[in-house]
């Protein structure tokens, strides 16, 4: 277990005057608003009292499992890892990107190799409940001769985001500029479906195109696969997931998207905007078939019934700027009602622990650094049948971590 440190208001304070404080009037209102801040992260630190849990009752808590995943074969190395699911037998799957590997980082690959070690893993690796691989493929290779990437047919330019639906399918999508589409696979990589087109997008009221789609989750009871797009749309899209069919769209609160409105900056104190921010980052659909949203750049989450009609809004860490936001991804606990959600936020590298119904914040776990049970930028997090969660890292984070259930605060 490791202890959060609050930060203090007027450490805040003290620092907003160095980056700009001209005379004493702005000091004293970037002190004010130093102090508001300040009093959020505060409380909330005070409710996550330590990064294993929170001072809430009943709230799980979860500690590292170090040894998980085992060692990749065939001196493979990842990259960002910017997906993770799990499938119906408790098998993990990942995606990450190849690209994202430094020339030292996959030192066998060159020609002549500089060192043993290592080359790139394929996109897709999904590991068994123990940690050891037992599948992989897609994503481009590396030509030792020419030292130049090796481009597969249809495959995105930056991987973003995997989901394993309830036939065991796996549905990737990619956020690259012209990375437009969703994919759909057997677990052997046999591509069955593509929604969307390469280079082609249309804008957030556009039934057949994608704008750099974020996420992906598929409803069981009605087949139909929902996209959170994305990185250059700003609504949730849904369509028959197995013929690509259009179904319908909305944008926050159910409204029509608008992508006249500008969205580049966040204000905390400032009344919610009422389109998404770029991106829409997140799409998950609880047993009870509410359907929840996350809005990363405006730190909130948003509630809908499966006809796009709105239910709620739960914002958290709204003191988060600088461009990264919170709301980074959503899972649900594994009990039959689903009390607990799962947000990872990878601008303040930590899980939060929401009550499901209520979207308050009541714990989290982890915090910034490099070794286990630490993150860097926590991007995604899923979980499987036995109540384990698992993480994956971006940046320069390249990695997945297991976190094992350890009780109740």
């Amino acid at each position: 277990m490791y202890k959060t440190i609050p930060t203090t208001a007027a450490g805040i304070g003290f620092l907003l005057c160095i980056a700009g404080c001209t005379n004493e009037e702005p000091a004293a209102e970037m002190a004010e608003q130093a102090t508001g801040d300040a009093a959020e992260m505060a409380a909330a630190e005070a409710v996550a009292a330590t990064d294993g849990g929170s001072a809430t009752t009943g709230t799980p808590q979860f500690e590292v499992d170090p040894s998980w995943p085992m060692q990749l074969p065939n001196r493979w190395s990842l990259g960002q890892v910017s997906g993770i699911a799990t499938d119906s037998q408790d098998n993990v799957w990942i995606i990450q990107r190849p690209r994202s590997l430094t020339e030292h980082e996959m030192g066998a690959a060159q020609n002549p190799p500089w060192h043993d070690c290592c080359v790139p893993a394929p996109s897709v690796i999904a590991f068994g409940p123990a940690g050891e691989v037992i599948q992989a493929w897609g994503g481009p290779t590396i030509d030792q001769e020419t030292g130049e990437w090796v481009e597969p047919e249809d495959w995105p330019a930056n991987e973003h985001g995997i989901f394993v639906d309830y036939q065991d399918n796996v549905w990737i999508a990619g956020n690259g500029m012209s990375d437009h589409v969703v994919l759909k696979f057997t677990p052997e990589g046999e591509r069955l479906l593509r929604i969307g087109e390469w280079q082609t997008t249309m804008g957030s009221n556009d039934p057949q195109t994608l704008g750099r789609p974020a996420d992906i989750t598929v409803d069981p009871e009605t087949h139909e696969v929902y996209i959170a797009d994305g990185y250059l749309n700003r609504r949730v899209i849904v369509f028959d997931a197995d013929t690509g069919e259009y179904k319908r769209h909305w944008g926050a609160f159910g409204n029509v998207p608008d992508d006249t409105v500008d969205t580049s900056e966040y204000l905390p104190d400032a009344e919610p905007l009422q389109v998404w921010h770029n991106p829409v980052h997140a799409v998950r659909i609880a047993n009870d078939g509410l359907v929840y949203v996350a809005d990363r750049m405006g730190n909130r989450i948003h509630v809908f019934n499966k006809d796009g009609s709105f239910v709620q809004e739960g914002r958290f860490a709204a003191w988060t700027i600088g461009g990264q936001g919170a709301a980074w991804d959503i899972e649900f606990s594994g009990d039959p009602q689903q009390q607990w959600l799962f947000a990872a936020d990878g601008a303040n590298k930590k899980v939060w622990i929401l009550e499901r119904d209520s979207l308050e914040v009541v714990g989290s776990f982890g915090h910034g650094g490099r070794q286990a049970g630490q993150f860097e930028w926590v991007h995604n997090v899923a979980g499987d049948s036995f109540g384990n969660l698992f993480t994956a890292e971006v940046n320069t984070g390249k990695r997945v971590q297991k976190w094992v259930p350890v009780g109740a605060q």
